[in-house]
Parts: structure tokens; sequence; C-alpha cells
């Protein structure tokens, strides 16, 4: 079987198989199925054996050149879908949107060498791009007290809401995970919260903590709830189901809208608690265990978006000499 189509497959189901995310998997199929169909239309290629580095490289260098939306795996979506209206149709692809495909045919290939599909390893010469990255957004206090203040609590929806956000700065939590915490798994006393392996990213327990104010806000949150809906899920709908993630990203932005701040989305709450948890003093190590990364690296690469000015803040607090003669007095 060297069919590369045919091959694709046996590599979702391994994929499948060790259990990672559906996020994880559509991100592999689509660009495996976008290099497969690059590979018969423009170089007559079906058999993973003729694929080659040179030709790896070449369909490298026509995604660069390629516009937005402009090539599609299945052109049945484009009556439906319809991608020439959107406002980026065309334009350039980013170099991460590069990285992704490149990182996503590495792992196919190697995985293709591993099972003897292939004899050669056509990938260990090919690297990303280099990529500057563009820090974070901050939200800083006034703007995140002016929005929770833009949130009508008096309606379950939007206090709901409020709660779920704070909670999200509070934690880092990702918003997956957030929206799928039972009450069972919240110990108010300990200020913690157990997110079971099938519910995080990473497919593996971990527990968030949170302080004793947002254990105070739960506690009245959880009350009302109870008063009037009865679900297990600590963030329903009025119906008891558990909140839809677009939903939440929907309403977000419609919050941000209220006091001004553009294009507000859930994990930028999770980089603005990774932010200020290492300017409050707090080491990368126990960072990337509270947000449930697979490693340090990966952390500091997401992550650490310190600018110059808070470095200097951040020193003035932790000053070894400031910090010994202030001992002295």
């Amino acid at each position: 079987m060297k069919n590369i189509n045919f091959l694709i497959d046996d590599f979702m189901i391994y994929c499948e198989s060790k259990n990672l995310s559906k996020k994880t998997m559509m991100s592999y199929e689509q660009t495996l199925r976008l290099f497969s169909q690059y590979l018969e239309k423009e170089k007559n290629i079906n058999d993973v054996t003729k694929v080659t580095e040179k030709v790896i490289r070449e369909y490298i260098n026509f995604t660069k050149n390629r516009g937005k939306y402009t090539v599609v795996v299945d052109s049945k979506t484009l009556k439906t879908n319809s991608p020439e209206v959107r406002q980026d149709y065309g334009k350039k692809v980013s170099i991460t949107t590069v990285n992704n495909y490149i990182r996503n045919i590495k792992v196919l290939f190697n995985y293709l060498l591993q099972q003897n599909y292939i004899k050669k390893d056509i990938v260990k010469n090919i690297k990303q791009f280099k990529n500057k990255r563009k820090p974070k957004d901050f939200i800083t206090d006034e703007q995140f007290g002016e929005l929770l203040r833009h949130i009508n609590t008096t309606k379950f929806h939007e206090y709901r809401d409020n709660i779920c956000i704070q909670l999200l700065l509070d934690t880092g939590m990702r918003i997956g995970e957030a929206l799928k915490i039972e009450v069972q798994d919240i110990d108010i006393n300990n200020r913690a919260i157990f997110l079971p392996a099938q519910n995080t990213k990473g497919k593996r327990d971990r527990y968030v903590y949170f302080s004793q104010i947002m254990g105070k806000e739960l506690r009245r949150w959880l009350q009302y709830k109870d008063r009037y809906i009865e679900s297990d899920y600590l963030f329903c709908t009025t119906k008891g189901t558990p909140m839809l993630i677009r939903t939440f990203e929907r309403k977000l932005k419609d919050y941000g809208i209220r006091v001004g701040l553009k294009d507000i989305h859930p994990h930028q709450l999770r980089n603005n608690f990774a932010k200020r948890f290492l300017m409050a003093g707090g080491n990368i190590y126990t960072l990337s265990q509270i947000l449930g990364h697979s490693s340090v690296k990966v952390t500091e690469q997401a992550y650490l978006d310190l600018t110059d000015a808070d470095i200097r803040k951040n020193y003035q607090q932790f000053s070894p000499l400031a910090n010994m003669r202030g001992g002295r007095k």
C-alpha cells in the first residue's frame, strides 16, 4: 500500500488511537489532504515513495505564494462557504500557517518511516521558518473592571458569563476546559478544580486553582444557578446543557464591543493569566504545569511576552541589593 491517500487514512487511524484532540486531528487531515491534492494535480504523484525532499520544498513554496482560501480540499464547499467574499481572500498565507503545514507533513513522513512505508527520511533537513512573534494583547486592570461592569448580572446568561470570564483570568484554563466543568469536580474549600483527562487538550488529568475572591464568587453563582436550573455543569444553558465554545466566544466579543475592547477572545484571558502570573513572581515551570503544557518550551514559546517595561517593573520587585538592604531595616 503506497497510495498517499490510503496512507493518510492509515495515519489518521493511528492518531485516533493515540487519543489526539479533534482539533489536532483536523489540522493534520486538512494539511495532508491539501498536500496530496497538490501531489496529484501538480506532480502527478500518487505513490508516496515517489515523494522527495525537493517535491516537499516545492510544495512549501507553492503554499507560501498562493493566496488564502484559493485552494480547498473539496471544491463542492466553494458554493456554500463562498471564500471569495472574505476580506482576507487571496492575501498572503502567514508564516505561522506555513510552519504548521511543515510540522504536519513532517509528522506524517516520520510516521511513514517508522512503519516502513518509506525507507529514507526525506524531511530531516526541512526546517520551519523563523517567525517574529507579535506580543499578545494585554488587558489592563481598568479594562477588565470596565468589561465586568458592563455585563448585566441580573440576567442568568450574563451572570454566568461574568463568572466564567473571571474564572478564566483567575485560573488560566482553556475555554473548552472551563465549559466542561461539572460541579462535583470543584473543591471550594481547597480552592481547586479537577480537570479530567478527557476534557483537557493534553489528555492528562490536572488541577487548576482559584483565589479566595473567586471562591466567594463561585459559591454565590452555584447558589443562584441551583435555584433556577438543575444541571451538573458549572456553566450551563437555561436548558441545563453545557454552553458551546462558539456561543461563549460570540458573547465575549459582544461584551468587548460594549467597552471598546476590539476582538476580545477567550484565549486572551489565558494569555493575560500567564503574563500576570510571571509578573507577580511566579516561575515558568509552575506556570507550565498550571496551563497543562507538555513542556516548559511550549510555555516559553507561547506566553513569554514580557516587554522591556514589564521586565523593568519586575526587576524592582526582585532586586537582590534592594531586598538585602530592605531586610536590614
